[in-house]
C-alpha cells in the first residue's frame, strides 16, 4: 500500500471488531477503515473503483503494539549469538569459540540470552577462559539484559580498570555501575551499522504483526545518539515501518531541568519514563527485594533511586504535564515509587499527578494494597507476560531466588480488578517478540488467580498500548468505521472465545454475547502473520497472500 488514497477491499476471512462481531469483510479508505460487513454486504458494496483482498479465511485483527522495546538491541539480537540453549559455562566458551572460528562474528562477539539459572552447574566462566575462548571483545549479555560476561579488553576499552574501581564487576561478569560503561564500549559506534540493526528490528516486528513499538531508551542503555537516529528514520524516507514512540529514562530534580533535558535530546519523546531504573532485575539478584534473596542471605538487591528522587521527577513531570515513570522490579523498589507519588501529590496536587498519566514498567511484585494505590494515582502499568512464562513456572527461576514469593508475581488479574491500566510488551531482547504467544502467557499464568481472558490480554496489546502512549486518536487500536487502518492478518487454524476461568465460560462463548473472536492458542501452533498494515501503508506481506485483484482491470 502507499500513501495515497485508494480503496481495498477485504473479504471472505473474519474481521475482529467490536462494532460488528460477525463481521466478515472490511473497505479500507486510503488508511482509514470505512466500513466493516457481511459477505453478502461486501458483495453490494465492491465495484471496479476497489482493489479487492481474498482473505480465503484468515482473520483480520487490529495491529499489534509492543508497549517495552529496545530497537538497537533487538537488532543486535537477531544478529548475534544465541546463547540461550548453552547449559553451562563450558558450553557457552564452546560457542563464543565456534563463532570466531567460523567467522560469524566479527570485531566484538556479541552474544545473547544465556541463563545460568538453567546450568546443572551455575559456575560462570572466569575472564580469562572467555578471553581464550573468543580471541578477541566479546560482549555476552544474561537473559535479563542487566548483567553481561566481558573480555577485560572491553573492560579496559571502558574506563574500568580493576574489581574495587566499579561497583558491579566480579571477574567476567559487569553490572550495576560497572555495566553502561562497558555496554557502551561493546555497542557499534558507526551511524550506518546502528541504522542498519534497527531496520533489521523494525522489519521483524513488522513480520509479527506490529504496528507500533515503544522504545525505552535512557543514557544507561542505547544512549542519545541511538535514540536520535532511531526516531530520525521516522521521518525520513527509509519506507515503512511500525511506528516508533519513545521514552527518555533521565532524572529530573525539577521542572526546569526536566523541561532542559527535552529541549536537549533533539527528537520528540512522550515523557522521561520508561528505563528510568529504580532497581535491577531478579535474574541479577539486583531488583529491590524487602526481604532477601533466598539463594543469596543477605542480599536484597539494588536501590538506584530514594523516594525523594523519584517524588522529584514525578512532580516535575507532573508540573509539565507530561508521563513520568520508572523500571520497578522488587517489592521494596515499589514501596520507594508510592512513596515518592504521595511526595509529587503533596507538591503539586495529585489532581496533576493522575492527569500527568504516569507509567511504571514490569512491576512483577505487587499487592493488592499497592495495586490500589497505584489506581488512586492513574499509573498505568507496562507488563511482560512472558516473564511468567519463562520463568514463573515452579521450579523456575522466580521460585530458586524469591522462594514461596513466587507466587502472585506479575499480577495481571489484580491489576485489573485495582482499574490499573495496563499495556504489555515483551522487553525485547529479554524476551522474543511474539505476540500471540504473550497473549497465551496471559491465559495460562503460572498462578491461577491472576490468569485473565484472551480479550483481555488482546485488548492490553492494541487498544491499550496506544491509550497508555497517550495517543491523539482514541481510535487507534480498534477496526471500526473511521478508525485508522492499523491492522495485522493471521492465519489461524481455528477462532474462539478463551477466558481464564472455565467457570465463565458458557455465557462468554455463546455466539448472542457478540464477542469478537480470537485465534485458539490452547495448541502448538501459532497463527501465522501474512500481511501488516499501519495507517493504510503496507508494512509487511507474505509473498503470494491474498491475490490482490484489481477490479478496475
Amino acid at each position: 500500500m502507499s500513501d495515497e488514497r485508494r480503496l481495498t477491499l477485504y473479504r471472505n476471512g473474519s474481521v475482529y471488531s467490536a462494532a460488528d462481531p460477525f463481521a466478515s469483510a472490511m473497505l479500507v479508505d486510503g488508511g482509514t477503515v470505512a466500513w466493516l460487513g457481511s459477505e453478502q454486504a461486501a458483495t453490494s458494496l465492491q465495484d471496479s473503483t476497489m482493489e479487492v483482498v481474498d482473505l480465503d479465511g484468515a482473520l483480520v485483527a487490529p495491529g499489534f503494539v509492543d508497549s517495552h522495546v529496545h530497537i538497537t538491541d533487538t537488532g543486535l539480537a537477531l544478529g548475534s549469538l544465541d546463547l540461550s540453549g548453552v547449559r553451562s559455562a563450558g558450553e557457552l566458551l564452546e560457542a563464543v569459540a565456534a563463532a570466531r572460528r567460523a567467522g560469524d562474528q566479527r570485531g566484538v562477539v556479541r552474544g545473547y540470552g544465556w541463563d545460568e539459572s538453567t546450568w546443572s552447574d551455575p559456575a560462570l566462566p572466569t575472564a580469562e577462559e572467555l578471553a581464550r575462548a573468543a580471541g578477541g571483545p566479546a560482549f555476552l549479555a544474561r537473559v535479563d539484559v542487566h548483567s553481561a560476561l566481558v573480555t577485560p579488553d572491553l573492560v579496559e576499552a571502558a574506563g574500568i580498570s580493576g574489581a574495587g574501581s566499579s561497583e558491579g564487576l566480579d571477574g567476567a561478569l559487569v553490572s550495576r555501575d560497572a555495566l553502561p560503561a562497558v555496554r557502551a564500549a561493546a555497542r557499534p559506534a558507526d551511524d550506518a551499522e546502528v541504522r542498519s540493526l534497527q531496520d533489521r528490528a523494525l522489519a521483524y516486528a513488522a513480520s509479527r504483526g506490529y504496528v507500533g513499538l515503544v522504545e525505552q531508551a535512557s543514557p544507561r542503555l542505547s544512549g542519545l545518539r541511538d535514540l536520535q537516529l532511531l526516531l530520525d528514520r521516522q521521518d525520513g524516507q527509509d519506507g515503512p515501518a511500525p511506528q516508533v514512540m519513545a521514552y527518555w529514562g533521565q532524572l529530573a530534580g525539577s521542572a526546569e531541568e526536566a523541561r532542559g533535558i527535552l529541549d536537549g535530546l533533539g527528537v520528540e519523546v512522550l515523557g522521561l519514563a520508561g528505563d528510568l531504573t529504580v532497581d535491577g532485575s531478579i535474574g541479577s539478584r539486583t531488583a529491590l527485594l524487602a526481604e532477601d534473596y533466598s539463594d543469596a542471605p543477605g542480599n536484597r538487591g539494588v536501590g538506584y533511586l530514594s523516594a525523594e528522587q523519584i517524588g522529584d521527577h514525578l512532580a516535575a513531570c507532573s508540573e509539565l504535564g507530561i508521563q513520568g515513570g520508572f523500571h520497578v522490579i522488587g517489592d521494596a523498589a515499589l514501596q520507594l515509587v508510592l512513596t515518592g507519588l504521595g511526595i509529587a501529590a503533596g507538591r503539586v496536587g495529585a489532581g496533576s499527578v493522575r492527569s500527568a498519566g504516569h507509567r511504571l514498567e514490569h512491576v512483577e511484585m505487587a499487592s493488592e494494597a499497592d495495586a490500589a494505590a497505584l489506581a488512586e494515582y492513574a499509573v498505568t502499568v507496562s507488563v511482560q507476560p512472558l516473564f511468567d512464562a519463562t520463568w514463573g513456572h515452579p521450579g523456575g527461576l522466580y521460585e530458586a531466588r524469591l522462594g514461596e514469593r513466587r507466587a502472585g508475581m506479575n499480577p495481571f488479574a489484580r491489576f485489573y480488578s485495582a482499574g490499573v491500566p495496563i499495556a504489555f510488551g515483551s522487553d525485547s531482547p529479554v524476551c522474543a517478540l511474539s505476540p500471540w504467544e504473550s497473549v497465551r502467557a496471559c491465559l495460562t499464568h503460572s498462578d491461577p488467580a491472576q490468569r485473565i481472558s484472551a480479550r483481555a490480554a488482546f485488548i492490553g496489546h492494541t487498544r491499550a498500548a496506544w491509550r497508555a502512549a497517550r495517543h491523539r486518536n482514541p481510535l487507534m487500536g480498534q477496526l471500526v468505521p473511521g478508525a485508522p487502518a492499523s491492522f495485522a492478518v493471521w492465519k489461524a487454524d481455528e477462532l474462539m472465545v478463551q477466558v481464564a476461568d472455565e467457570r465463565v465460560a458458557a455465557w462468554s462463548t455463546d455466539p448472542r454475547a457478540r464477542t469478537p473472536l480470537l485465534p485458539a492458542l490452547d495448541g502448538d501452533r501459532l497463527p501465522e502473520c501474512l500481511q501488516t498494515v499501519h495507517e493504510g501503508r503496507e508494512l509487511f506481506r507474505v509473498p503470494g497472500f491474498g491475490r490482490v485483484v484489481d477490479t478496475a482491470r
